[in-house]
Formats: structure tokens, sequence, C-alpha cells
């Protein structure tokens, strides 16, 4: 019993060797980015909260910031242009704010490739053609669809917003393999600290009709906002639909109790 006794512990020692090599990082890289990745900063928008409401006029800038920054190089697949009625724009602007894009479609005479003015029944139009023209175009970098955003990112909407405003210089003492490569800005609230999109936004590169503040923040904070909109159009009414159940709840128990004491009160036990 003691030959196979050390052969088994023998064993067990070698197995234990061969994990840490193979399972110890051959660089502290990941440790060290982590050093220098900051926490998402906290943005308070009208739809938080127990008794969200949406500020229309800022989502409605949010959606003016996307149409003449973002839809440069991210899509919105899954917003349709009627959608953008609930922000308080009318028939009308709808239907115009539609034909302002020109949306993919197929000559009916020859059967080629064209495009057309929008419907307000069509989707937002992609900036690229295909993902290969979308990756040629942004240092092969895969620009997200921006419909979900604040859905499918960690940290949601205060990811999006700090990251938008988060564009900073190298600290010094970041370490030469961190460094941002080529075609590369660095970030401290990306996760591997740099990304190939460009600083989107500058003071004073959207000018609002309401005369709105349209500094980097500002800015940021309204396309935020207006994001967070297309990621969950029906929030709002699904919170007050909520609310308006559990009140209808607590009405029928207090009706209920009261019966359930009138009924039973001469009734002897």
């Amino acid at each position: 019993m003691v030959r196979p006794l050390g052969f088994l512990v023998g064993l067990g020692f070698i197995v234990a060797l061969l994990c840490a090599i193979f399972t110890t990082p051959l660089t502290n890289e990941p440790q060290a980015a982590h050093a220098f990745h900051k926490h998402p900063r906290h943005i308070a928008l009208s739809s938080d909260g127990l008794f969200p409401h949406w500020d229309k006029a800022k989502l409605q800038r949010g959606m003016q910031v996307y149409k003449e920054v973002c839809s440069a190089c991210h899509s919105l697949n899954y917003v349709a242009f009627r959608d953008i009625a609930e922000l308080g724009y009318t028939e009308g602007q709808v239907k115009s704010f539609a034909k302002s894009f020109q949306v993919p479609s197929i000559n009916p005479d020859t059967g080629e490739p064209a495009t057309r003015d929008g419907l307000p029944s069509d989707r937002f139009p992609a900036p690229y053609a295909n993902e290969v023209a979308a990756r040629a175009a942004n240092n092969n970098a895969l620009p997200p669809d921006l419909s979900l955003i604040t859905k499918a990112r960690e940290g949601g909407k205060d990811y999006l917003y700090s990251l938008l405003i988060g564009f900073e210089n190298p600290p010094k003492n970041l370490p030469k393999e961190l460094q941002p490569g080529t075609g590369l800005h660095y970030n401290p609230y990306f996760p591997n600290l740099n990304l190939a999109m460009a600083p989107p936004l500058a003071d004073g590169q959207v000018t609002f009709a309401d005369g709105s503040p349209n500094d980097v923040k500002a800015m940021a904070s309204d396309v935020t906002a207006f994001l967070v909109w297309t990621a969950e159009p029906k929030l709002v009414k699904r919170v007050w639909t909520g609310w308006a159940v559990l009140l209808y709840l607590l009405i029928f128990t207090g009706l209920t109790y009261m019966a359930y004491r009138n009924i039973w009160a001469n009734k002897e036990h």
C-alpha cells in the first residue's frame, strides 16, 4: 500500500505544478489595467427612480446629437422613425425627419440597389453596407449598434455617459504595454483603457434650437438619455402600470377586509 500511496502523492504534485504553470499569467497587464480603470460616474435622469418620467425636450436634444454625431458610425437597428412620435413630435415632423434620411432600396426598373427618402415605417438606416465596410472604416473595430446599448453594457447609462466624457491623455505613470497604439485613444472607463473610437463630442459641436447648453457633458447627458429611451421606450409606462396595479391590490385588499369584518361582526365564534 506504500508504493501506490507514494505514486498518487507524486502524481498529485505534478498535476498541481502543471496547473500552476499554465494558469499563471505571463504578464501583469490585466492587473495593471485594473489599477488605472475607473468606475463609471453616476448620471441622474428623469427616468430613474420609483416615479420616472421622460424629459421629452432632453430626449429630442439627445436624438439630435445622435443624428448629427453618432449616426456617422453607429446604427439604431431596432428603432423606427415613427417611434419618435413618443418624444413629442407631430406626424408631419416625423415624416420630415424620416425624409431627411436616405434608406436602402431597389430600383424597380433595373433591379439595382438604390436609395430613397425615408418613410415613418422605416428604421434608422445603418451607416455602413455591412460589417466588412464598418471595420474597414474604423481601424478594424466594429461600431456597436446603439439601440440597446444601455442594456447591453455593464454599468448601463452610467458607463455610456462616463465613456463619452472620459477621453483624456494617458497618465505619465501608465506602463508602456498599456499605452494607446496607433489609432487608439485612452479612456479610463473602457475595460482595457484604449479604444478605437476617437472622442466623438466637442464643445459647441451641436447647436440646439432651445438654446440649451452644448458642452461635452451636456451633450453626453442628452444622448445618454435618448439611448436609455431607445433601449426601453416603455419603461415609464411599465413602472406607472405597476404602481396602478399595486394601488388596485391595496384598495381591493382593504375592501375585502372590511367586507369580512362586516359579515362576521355579529357572528358567534
